[in-house]
């Protein structure tokens, strides 16, 4: 890492001047962000995500955040003494790991991302799919991957039957940075864990937004030899699931993201969240710090 007082002043405005043309195009647009991984446990990346967050809102774009929170919920049932139980990546979800689940996502996890949007000056707001009746949701069918015709029960795990992004479009008209969690509601109120990379997707699709980020613990989509694709179809998506390129967390992730690329919503990356500040790089810059996902 340079040391940027070591930067001098004259490749400072060239690098602020990249930007830009960036800024211009992406003005006003809507940017969901799925956020995960290390960029959510290692306090120095927690604060260069506030900030980005923050300077995307007052360039005049509309981040929209979506978090999971995994190694925090694990943590939670293992204090509880429970142990969590994965199906195809998927965790299986009884009422007792609901509840934990719930207050996870919604209490602990939330409000830690809200404080530090707010800290880095931004003014951040926590939402579940329940607030403005955003994420209706039913039970998820699990087929087995191997035989269809054997269904999996991962207990109140959802699928999404629709999205009302009503109260998401509210909040960032008016300077607000919704933080949401993936916590969607059944038809007789019932609470469903969905993943969080199904969310972002979904709703970066209903949002029509411009992009969808979603942060990784990988440097992106690597090909077999372990180099990074930069820029990929979604045609070739589809060769790379067909061949086995993409498998285990990947594809759900990949799967969404595609959807959601295939439904309008022009670009979709998927970025390595251990490089410091790499949404902005992402976004501000012509450099690729991960996987670029094009509708066409």
């Amino acid at each position: 890492m340079t040391d940027l007082l070591s930067i001098a002043p004259r490749d400072k405005a060239e690098i602020l001047a990249q930007a830009l043309p960036y800024i211009r195009k992406f003005h006003g647009k809507t940017m969901v962000i799925k956020y995960g991984g290390n960029a959510m446990t290692d306090p120095a990346l927690q604060a260069d995500f506030a900030e980005d967050v923050v300077l995307l809102k007052l360039v005049g774009m509309n981040p929209v955040v979506v978090h999971g929170g995994g190694p925090q919920i694990e943590t939670a049932l293992n204090r509880l003494g429970k142990k969590g139980e994965f199906i195809q990546g998927m965790r299986v979800t009884d009422a007792e790991t609901m509840e934990v689940v719930e207050w996870v996502l919604a209490g602990e996890v939330q409000q830690d991302i809200v404080g530090l949007i707010n800290q880095a000056g931004g003014k951040a707001v926590g939402l579940t799919g329940r607030d403005g009746g955003m994420i209706r949701a039913q039970k998820l069918k699990m087929v087995d991957n191997k035989n269809p015709s054997i269904e999996h029960d991962v207990g109140q795990v959802g699928d999404i039957v629709s999205i009302d992004p009503s109260v998401v479009k509210a909040l960032q008209d008016d300077a607000f940075i919704p933080v949401i969690s993936p916590i969607g509601f059944g038809e007789n109120n019932e609470s469903y864990n969905i993943n969080a990379d199904v969310v972002a997707s979904k709703l970066a699709t209903v949002l029509q937004a411009e992009k969808l980020m979603l942060l990784t613990n990988t440097p992106g989509v690597l090909d077999k030899a372990g180099n990074l694709l930069t820029d990929l179809t979604a045609r070739e998506i589809d060769a790379l699931f067909a061949d086995g390129t993409i498998s285990g967390g990947m594809l759900p992730k990949i799967a969404g993201a595609l959807d959601a690329a295939k439904a309008g919503v022009n670009a979709v990356h998927i970025i390595d969240g251990r490089v410091p500040h790499a949404m902005l790089l992402e976004i501000l810059t012509d450099q690729a710090y991960g996987t670029m996902i094009r509708s066409h």
